[in-house]
C-alpha cells in the first residue's frame, strides 16, 4: 500500500480570503520539494483566477459547487489523484460550498485507502460576519452554510480584523463561540497571514482498529486524550444484521456522531454502503464487488474497548 495523500481543505464565505491562504500553502509546499495537487471548485464556468495557478496541477470543478452538483465530479477527481503522484492535495470549495459535504466524500472507505485528512480549514470574513448572519440582510440558506461552514472546522481563521472595530470584533467572537466546540482554535489575523505551523498541523486524527474474528483487539492499548474529531476504521468482512447494525451504533452515540461504510448483509448476498447520522441507518446496494468491507466511525476519543464490544455483537456473540 502506497503512502497516503495528505489533504487539506479550505472553505469559507465569498471574498473571506480562501485563495490567499492556499497560495501561501502551495508556496511552501513547492519550497520544500513537494508536489501538490489542487481541486478548485468554482460557480460559474470559467475560474477567473486561474492565472494564479500558472504551471501547477489543477483540477477545476465548474458549474457547481462540489456539495451538490457536482459531488460526483469530486470523486472522478479524487479518482484521477489517486494515479497521480501528488505528495499533498489542497481542496477548495467555492463560497457556497457546504464542507461537511467535502469531508465525507474523503471519508469513504474507497478513498480513505488513498488519501488522509488532515484539517478542515474555515475562513470567516470578520467584516461582514454579522451582516451574513443578520435576518434583514441575509437569506435562511446562507445563515445555515455559514453555520455548516463554522461548525465544521478543525481551525477557524477569522480575517479581516483590520476592518473591524472593537466593538464589533466582540459581537463577532461571541456569535462564533455559540457555535464552535471548545477545542477548535481560531486565529485572528489580516491578509489571510497564517503561521504555517497553525495551518499544517494535523487536525483530524484517523486510526485503525484491527478486531480479530472473535471480537478483540488485536494489541491495540489507545488512550487518547486529545479533543479532536477523529475516524476510526474497522475492517469486518462477516455477514451483520441491518437492525442490530443500527442498535449498535446507536449505543455509540455519546462518542461516535456519524458512521459510514460497506458491509455485507446477513439477509441478501452482494455488498452495501451504508451511512448513519442522526440515529438513521441507510443503506445502498453497491455493484463493485473488489472492496474491503470495513466500518467507519466518526466522532471524538472513541475507546478501542467499545469498539471491541460493538463488533463482538455484531457477530451475534
Amino acid at each position: 500500500m502506497s503512502k497516503k495523500v495528505p489533504v487539506y481543505v479550505i472553505s469559507g464565505f465569498l471574498g473571506s480570503g480562501k485563495t490567499t491562504v492556499l497560495l501561501h500553502m502551495l508556496e511552501h509546499f513547492k519550497d520544500e520539494g513537494l508536489k501538490p495537487g489542487i481541486i478548485l471548485n468554482e460557480l460559474g464556468d470559467e475560474n477567473v483566477e486561474n492565472h494564479l495557478f500558472q504551471g501547477e496541477r489543477v483540477v477545476e470543478l465548474l458549474n457547481g459547487c462540489i456539495c451538490c452538483t457536482i459531488q460526483d465530479d469530486l470523486k472522478s477527481t479524487l479518482d484521477q489523484y489517486v494515479g497521480e503522484k501528488v505528495d499533498v492535495l489542497i481542496i477548495e470549495g467555492t463560497g457556497v460550498a457546504n464542507p461537511l459535504e467535502i469531508k465525507d466524500v474523503l471519508l469513504t472507505p474507497l478513498y480513505m485507502e488513498h488519501f488522509e485528512l488532515q484539517s478542515m480549514i474555515s475562513l470567516v470574513d470578520a467584516s461582514h460576519y454579522l451582516e451574513y448572519q443578520s435576518f434583514f440582510n441575509s437569506s435562511k440558506e446562507i445563515r445555515g452554510l455559514l453555520k455548516e461552514q463554522v461548525t465544521s472546522a478543525h481551525l477557524l481563521v477569522l480575517n479581516k480584523m483590520d476592518l473591524v472595530s472593537e466593538k464589533e470584533l466582540i459581537k463577532v467572537e461571541s456569535k462564533l463561540a455559540d457555535e464552535l466546540e471548545d477545542h477548535v482554535p481560531v486565529y485572528r489575523t489580516s491578509y489571510g497571514e497564517v503561521p504555517l505551523e497553525i495551518l499544517l498541523e494535523k487536525r483530524m486524527q484517523m486510526r485503525e482498529v484491527r478486531v480479530d474474528q472473535h471480537g478483540k483487539g488485536a494489541g491495540h492499548d489507545h488512550h487518547h486524550h486529545h479533543h479532536h474529531i477523529e475516524a476510526v476504521k474497522v475492517a469486518f468482512s462477516e455477514p451483520v444484521n441491518r437492525v442490530v447494525l443500527e442498535k449498535q451504533l446507536k449505543k455509540l452515540s455519546k462518542q461516535v456522531v456519524r458512521s459510514k461504510g460497506i458491509v455485507r448483509l446477513d439477509e441478501t448476498p452482494g455488498l452495501y454502503e451504508f451511512q448513519y447520522a442522526a440515529s438513521t441507518l441507510v443503506l445502498n446496494k453497491i455493484e463493485k464487488t473488489d472492496v474491503e468491507p470495513s466500518i467507519i466511525l466518526i466522532g471524538k476519543e472513541i475507546d478501542d474497548k467499545k469498539v471491541e464490544k460493538f463488533c463482538e455483537a455484531l457477530r451475534g456473540e
